[in-house]
């Protein structure tokens, strides 16, 4: 096998890869293998989780095959400096892609906290009345969002448009609800 096949090998099945990943990831496939690399002291791969992951794999192939292939078309370079280059760009090219899901694409991402969905409590607005006995709906804010929510009267008689109401309880989809005027008298 002759270094140009090899190098333009490891181009084409990390650019494969990485196709794999993005259609894996796009139309929701889940395909993601995971490399685990033990080794001591802390690796600092910060949120975006482990430097070797399937996409940073992915994109050293790419690299590392796209710019040995070049290197080795000039002619001038000798093998071992083609595989430095290369494996310097292909490292490069890893990083780039590390860093842009480590800080772009997961940077935001935090565990979810069970209280910061908790529905009573909330408070809110009706915007649709709530009639003797009937449904109605209130909008509340939650995690940055506006929600709507269907809600009825915990004790039974109406709440008109407008009214801000808490929830007390929460059953079946339902929001029970009494008028935060009641609530603060």
């Amino acid at each position: 096998m002759t270094p140009e096949v090899f190098f333009l090998a490891c181009f084409a099945f990390g650019f494969v890869l990485c196709l794999v990943a993005f259609l894996s990831g796009s139309s929701h496939l889940h395909f993601h293998p995971h490399i685990h690399v033990h080794g001591h002291g802390h690796g600092g791969a910060g949120k975006g989780g482990q430097a070797f992951n399937f996409g940073t794999v992915a994109a050293f192939l790419t690299w590392f095959g796209g710019a040995g292939y070049i290197l080795n078309g000039w002619g001038g370079l000798g093998l071992a400096v083609v595989v430095v280059v290369a494996v310097v760009v292909g490292l490069a090219g890893a990083a780039l892609i590390f860093l842009f899901v480590a800080k772009v694409l997961s940077g935001s991402e935090r565990p979810l906290d069970p209280s910061d969905y908790r529905i009573p409590g909330a408070l809110g607005t009706v915007s649709s009345p709530i009639l003797t006995g009937g449904t109605g709906e209130m909008i509340f804010r939650q995690q940055g969002r506006r929600r709507g929510i269907p809600i009825r009267s915990d004790a039974g008689y109406p709440i008109p448009l407008g009214k801000e109401v808490v929830v007390t309880r929460y059953e079946d989809g339902i929001a029970y609800v009494r008028e935060w005027d009641d609530l603060t008298a």
